[in-house]
């Protein structure tokens, strides 16, 4: 059974910054990449970050320069390093897998249940 056990969120004022993590285990298939996704109170769920098995990275525009997405290939973790906080960062953060018999282009197939990280002023 496929588990995401997410750790790091909380409360941190505006500027701050805050570090996620996110062990994957239970799959059998081939991990291709990790990632995450941010769910601001009353929106959908949008992708944030990305990070392929050989260490490609992508993210959504917002949190360039201020997001740093990493990760242990051999502890099957990701991180997600948040810095210059921002109130609209608040939102509860999945982490994301993908595991797949064959990797292609990023195709999140597993969820975690979600951290809150909320920002004040």
């Amino acid at each position: 059974q496929v588990q995401l056990v997410e750790s790091g969120g909380g409360s941190v004022q505006a500027g701050g910054s805050l570090k996620l993590s996110c062990q994957a285990s239970g799959f059998a298939d081939k991990k291709c990449g990790m990632g995450w996704w941010y769910q601001a109170p009353g929106k959908e769920r949008k992708f944030l970050s990305d990070i392929r098995s050989d260490g490609t990275t992508t993210y959504t525009d917002f949190v360039k320069g201020r997001f740093t997405i990493s990760q242990d290939n051999a502890k099957n973790t990701v991180f997600l390093e948040m810095n210059s906080l921002k109130i609209e960062d608040t939102a509860v953060y999945y982490c994301a897998l993908d595991v797949h018999w064959q990797c292609g282009a990023e195709n999140h197939n597993y969820w975690g249940q979600g951290t809150q990280v909320t920002v004040f002023s």
